[in-house]
């Protein structure tokens, strides 16, 4: 049997439960079962432990045992700690999904933690499949901080939202010199008011090893290219970009990495498209792919070798963060709100 679509057990599955540890049934038979999980069980026992005085042969022997009694009246009083009762009711299948989301389950039932989504992804991704019931997504963090579901607590998500606060450096921010500021950066730029505008970076790998990926985040749709390049040289960077960058850009805002200082050979490969330059110490002022390179080491922590990942599992990342839903695009995803593009004439670059 697979996984109860519930939160918790109920009375009767406690009292089958004793009955199985009466008859000396192993707790990994009871819970392939009965549908759950073996820490489950585990967790359930230790619970509803008791000295139990019973009468065998003529002789009473007093024991510890699982009391299915005991065990539902702790569940019940702590269930009178939750406050009022829960809004997903019995809508267990769509509790159920809320948490294999957040978990990483996929489709063919095992886990895969980064693709784990956020709580407000998750309710954004269930809101699209027809479900009859939705909750907000403060209610969601409350049901995780209070225990609700039966495989997710707080440890299973990325990060908990805090806020931070910004750290003002006394160094003086300076763009490159002799090239365009992001400062010259037009206003509607700056608004996101029209597509075509992207910022690129690269996420580096293990220390001593050459490959790297060059990433670029479209402004407005928050739409994802990320290519393997072989070191991280700006021929390599020309190069890449060249192959399979896409098409229709108009401008794309990068940091003074030694990398991108090619200024001239990149405005060629955009058509006259314009550059800007970041100042020194400044990565918010291209936040977007800031974040989405956060989103990258999901994948690729830090240290990796990016000579054992192919363009294959890349792609598939970038696949996955384009059909991630966003607080900021309403709940969509990228690829339900980005103006479709098509590849420069001879690229490799995929849709």
């Amino acid at each position: 049997m697979g996984r109860k679509g519930q939160h918790y057990m109920t009375e009767r599955e406690r009292y089958q439960l004793e009955a199985y540890l009466r008859v000396g049934k192993p707790k990994a038979w009871i819970a392939r079962i009965m549908g759950f999980c073996r820490q489950t069980i585990y967790n359930e026992t230790r619970r509803g432990e008791a000295h139990v005085i019973r009468l065998e042969h003529g002789y009473y022997y007093d024991r510890q045992e699982y009391s299915a009694d005991k065990a539902q009246q702790i569940h019940d009083y702590n269930q009178t700690a939750k406050g009022r009762p829960i809004k997903l009711g019995n809508h267990y299948d769509y509790a159920r999904r809320l948490e294999d989301l957040m978990l990483g389950v996929q489709p063919d039932g095992k886990i895969d933690r980064r693709k784990r989504y956020s709580p407000y992804a998750a309710l954004a991704i269930a809101g699209k499949e027809g479900y009859p019931i939705s909750i907000c997504t403060s209610t969601l963090y409350s049901y995780i901080d209070k225990g609700v579901f039966l495989h997710l607590a707080n440890k299973d998500l990325w990060q908990k939202w805090r806020r931070r606060k910004r750290k003002y450096h006394p160094i003086q921010r300076v763009a490159h010199a002799h090239l365009p500021s992001i400062e010259a950066r037009p206003q509607t730029i700056n608004d996101r008011a029209e597509p075509g505008h992207w910022e690129m970076d690269l996420v580096v790998g293990k220390a001593q090893s050459k490959p790297a990926l060059l990433t670029l985040t479209e402004r407005q749709s928050r739409r994802e290219v990320i290519l393997k390049i072989p070191d991280k040289k700006a021929a390599s960077v020309i190069n890449a970009l060249s192959q399979a960058a896409p098409s229709g850009i108009k401008t794309i805002t990068t940091d003074n990495g030694s990398e991108f200082l090619y200024y001239g050979k990149l405005r060629q490969l955009l058509h006259g498209g314009q550059i800007y330059y970041c100042h020194s110490y400044a990565a918010w002022e291209k936040g977007t792919n800031e974040i989405h390179n956060r989103m990258i080491r999901r994948w690729f922590p830090k240290g990796t070798d990016f000579t054992q990942i192919g363009q294959a599992e890349i792609d598939e990342l970038a696949d996955w963060m384009n059909h991630y839903p966003r607080k900021i695009l309403g709940g969509k995803t990228p690829a339900e709100v980005h103006h479709p593009f098509h590849s420069l004439e001879g690229s490799s670059f995929r849709e």
